[in-house]
């Protein structure tokens, strides 16, 4: 009977969780589509509005240099951000132990399976939300996006189908079938997974998750998602606590 009753609770906590997690989507699928709406849309996106890091120049704190791609009328880095210095040349705490990482109330960041050498190169640091808050990761001159920021984009390219052109192609980094990709706009987006705010980690090769700047309040910051199996781009919110990939646009 006990376990019974323990089995019963567990079930109606899970599924008042659940219920919270899509009562945030809803919110936000609501404000979305009153911005969208309010939107003028331009002409397609290209592949050759990519500016190589040669010509470009741009450099973070720690001398990483980075690919930049204008869609539509922004500049956005064609790469995820790997600093691991903010711009006032503050170091940012690495938190490998996942029992540090689930109860860190500061800024943090990590490497994928803690796993530099493995992933820095191709998927960048993750990054949770009390170091986006700072407003001081991105190199100066360039931000973290804003909720409406990653809309206009997404807008840009195509609501239903901006995930298609914001990915990178083929499936070297992506699982198969990595959903109608055709990086058109040269955004390069590659599934670098997340960590979770209880310190593990996931979806590496089937999702990519990037943080916007906006706050949904004290606790959860919105985000941006793309996936393996589809072509949309995807908005949540994610607790600070938790690690996403940033990729910064031009002030």
């Amino acid at each position: 009977m006990k376990r019974a009753a323990i089995s019963i609770i567990f079930t109606l906590v899970y599924l008042f969780t659940i219920a919270q997690d899509l009562s945030h989507v809803s919110d936000y699928d609501a404000v979305q589509k009153i911005y969208i709406a309010e939107l003028k849309k331009p002409t397609e996106a290209s592949e050759d509005n990519l500016i190589s890091n040669s010509n470009f120049n741009l450099r973070d704190n720690d001398g990483n240099s980075y690919d930049v791609v204008k869609i539509g009328s922004q500049f956005w880095m064609a790469e995820n951000l790997k600093v691991v210095k903010f711009n006032d040349g503050t170091r940012i705490p690495l938190v490998s132990d996942y029992k540090i990482w689930s109860n860190l109330l500061s800024p943090g960041y990590c490497w994928y399976n803690n796993d530099a050498e493995g992933y820095e190169s191709d998927y960048g640091a993750l990054y949770n939300g009390y170091s986006v808050s700072t407003d001081k990761l991105c190199p100066l001159g360039w931000h973290v996006p804003s909720v409406e920021e990653w809309m206009i984009l997404t807008d840009y390219v195509g609501e239903k189908i901006a995930g298609e052109k914001l990915k990178e192609i083929g499936t070297q980094n992506w699982i198969s079938p990595n959903a109608g990709a055709t990086n058109e706009s040269g955004f390069t987006a590659r599934p670098g997974g997340s960590r979770g705010n209880l310190g593990s980690f996931f979806d590496e090769g089937l999702r990519g998750h990037w943080w916007s700047s906006t706050e949904y309040n004290d606790i959860y910051v919105w985000n941006r998602s793309m996936g393996f199996s589809f072509s949309n781009v995807a908005g949540s919110s994610d607790n600070k606590k938790s690690g996403l990939s940033v990729r910064c646009v031009k002030d």
